[in-house]
């Protein structure tokens, strides 16, 4: 019994909400129409940001034995270290012609994933700044990626390369010189027909010799090359995707205008609801 009472109570009311609805529909319609206007206008006062985002990998230094070395630099917690400090931020905000304080709570720092390289999982960190200026924000975010990699990298990894970049220049000047020697002995065997067997066997003699340092030097090029690759591209931190900076608005219009005109067609049937008995007696009377 109550419970077909209940019942009867809830259609009443929802056949009340609606007669009211019908009524007094230019409030709900007004209030969608309002809504949309609000929203519309809300969308206007947030200022435009932009954020950049730097990829960085970070090092994974060796031993000379082939282990891999745990330190600072290897640590992704030590990128949030860097580029929370006070010098880095003045650094990056001096090279991005930015005031003092201008990335405080402005730079986030995360762990976005591995890279494999080399058989070796490298971390992979996103390096993110926010501003109201498109191209200082991107300069203070590849600014302050730069300070990691120098910061992360490990000074013996900066000492192995310039050792190997220094024999490397050697060595491929020495090969030069031997690619010349040899030239010249070429022509010299070209014009000993009329040299004696003894003179030309000496000849040909320095060839084979030249030759041989040759192919000794070529070998050294490439272990050097390959060491050199592996210290710069493995061993030390990098800038995998410089950062760019992209819009992004503080408040969405299509998203402010689509809220605005849902609270104001809500609010709009609740008045037509609360009211319809109001309503109904004004117009009775």
């Amino acid at each position: 019994m109550s419970s077909s009472a209940s019942d009867t109570e809830r259609e009443v009311d929802l056949a009340r909400w609606r007669r009211a609805l019908v009524s007094l529909w230019w409030l709900p319609v007004s209030g969608l129409v309002i809504g949309a206007i609000i929203g519309a206008l809300y969308s206007f006062t947030g200022r435009t940001t932009y954020r950049a985002a730097a990829l960085i990998s970070l090092g994974q230094p060796t031993s000379p034995g082939g282990s891999l070395v745990q330190g600072f630099g290897s640590n992704p917690r030590a990128v949030q270290q860097i580029v929370s400090s006070a010098d880095a931020q003045a650094q990056a905000t001096a090279q991005a012609g930015l005031g003092p304080s201008a990335l405080r709570g402005r730079v986030s720092v995360a762990e976005v994933g591995t890279a494999a390289t080399a058989g070796r999982a490298t971390p992979l960190i996103s390096l993110a700044v926010t501003g109201s200026n498109r191209r200082k924000t991107e300069d203070a975010a590849n600014a302050l990626a730069k300070i990691v990699v120098q910061k992360t990298t490990a000074d013996y990894v900066g000492t192995k390369i310039r050792t190997y970049t220094t024999t490397l220049r050697s060595v491929n000047e020495q090969l030069a010189s031997v690619k010349d020697r040899i030239a010249v002995i070429d022509k010299a065997i070209a014009a000993s027909k009329n040299l004696d067997p003894l003179q030309r066997l000496v000849i040909v003699s320095q060839e084979d010799n030249a030759e041989t340092r040759l192919g000794n030097l070529i070998s050294q090029q490439e272990i050097l090359q390959q060491q050199l690759a592996f210290a710069t591209q493995i061993e030390s931190a990098q800038v995998v995707d410089r950062a760019r900076a992209v819009r992004a608005a503080a408040h969405s219009r299509k998203t402010s205008v689509v809220i605005g005109a849902l609270i104001g067609l809500i609010i709009g049937a609740i008045v037509a609801i609360a009211g319809e008995s109001r309503f109904r007696r004004a117009r009775e009377a």
